[in-house]
């Protein structure tokens, strides 16, 4: 696949999801980064924000499977991953897969769940196999983990630790919608739920293929060292008491390559890194407690640092090459 079939493939998954969702076109751009990336996705924000609804029209735009899990306390691992069962009609032991066998997995309110149950969730993404009873089983390729959760809410809650969220590629949060989204969110389910007539516009195959072709997009030793210049100033910084790992930064990497060929580019500029910098950094930061973590004070600590780090001045010829 071409770097510009990408392009054109994004572009109609988009169309696609704007015929159920309205407006949200950066949370639509980084559920595509992340897919294209094979990243996971932790969606936070207050409940009614159309956390299930984006994830959903993501899923059937695409010609894959989707499950959905509720996370309560009572939920087991095994009720994720499956379970070897003993067949009467055979006489023999069979397993019977889990929800986590899928393209697309929602989780929603995953820190509902107790860690133990969280963690198996983690441990199959970042490893993408289940191992039970000592059989190791494959998951589906491609497989995206979209994990929602109520900043709001923390009773009967088990947040997820750092260690745990490292393995999310990026944290959106949606936010509520402006008074003219509001009124076309009215008009457009005020009879029936466009969701329902939402037909698939891509293949599985074709997103694999999508998924192999991204690294392909070029950064030159300049934005590459100004990448790693944010990264090393989040070790540094006096707010900071844990900075960012480098498997932050490959994430940042793939991200910001699959950034730019979204935004019709073959190539990565400085720009690239500071829109994403929040989605993927942002999760991955601990502060120091003299300043806390209420609000958005993490976000705020990264705007500062892309404030203070140079970004380099790219020659003419290499803006407009690709």
């Amino acid at each position: 696949m071409e770097l510009t079939n990408v392009q054109e493939v994004a572009k109609e998954i988009r169309q696609n999801i704007n015929q159920v969702v309205v407006g949200q076109k950066r949370t639509i751009d980084l559920l595509l980064v992340a897919m294209i990336s094979s990243g996971h996705v932790l969606l936070e924000d207050v409940p009614g924000t159309g956390k299930t609804l984006m994830a959903k029209s993501l899923a059937k735009s695409l010609a894959g499977t989707f499950r959905r899990i509720q996370f309560t306390p009572d939920l087991l691992p095994s009720d994720i991953t499956g379970i070897h069962f003993y067949s009467q009609q055979k006489g023999e032991f069979e397993f019977r897969q889990g929800p986590i066998f899928t393209n697309i997995l929602l989780a929603d309110e995953i820190n509902r769940a107790t860690p133990r149950t969280q963690s198996s969730l983690l441990e199959s993404m970042e490893e993408r196999q289940v191992t039970i009873d000592g059989e190791t089983h494959q998951l589906t390729d491609p497989f995206l983990v979209i994990a929602t959760q109520n900043p709001v809410e923390s009773q009967g809650t088990f947040p997820l630790p750092e260690a745990q969220l490292d393995r999310f590629l990026l944290k959106i949060q949606m936010g509520y919608p402006s008074k003219a989204e509001g009124m076309e969110i009215l008009k457009r389910f005020k009879q029936t739920n466009p969701l329902t007539n939402l037909n698939a516009v891509v293949d599985i195959d074709t997103m694999v293929a999508m998924q192999k072709v991204y690294s392909e997009v070029e950064i030159s030793d300049d934005v590459l060292n100004y990448l790693m210049d944010v990264i090393e100033k989040t070790r540094n910084h006096t707010n900071i008491a844990l900075g960012v790992s480098p498997r932050g930064s490959q994430a940042l990497l793939k991200c910001v390559q699959v950034y730019a060929l979204l935004h019709g580019r073959t190539y990565v500029i400085p720009d690239d890194i500071k829109q994403m910098a929040i989605s993927v950094l942002g999760h991955r930061i601990v502060l120091a407690k003299r300043i806390g973590v209420k609000g958005n004070q993490v976000n705020t600590v990264i705007g500062e640092i892309l404030q203070e780090v140079p970004v380099p001045t790219e020659p003419e010829k290499d803006l407009v090459r690709g």
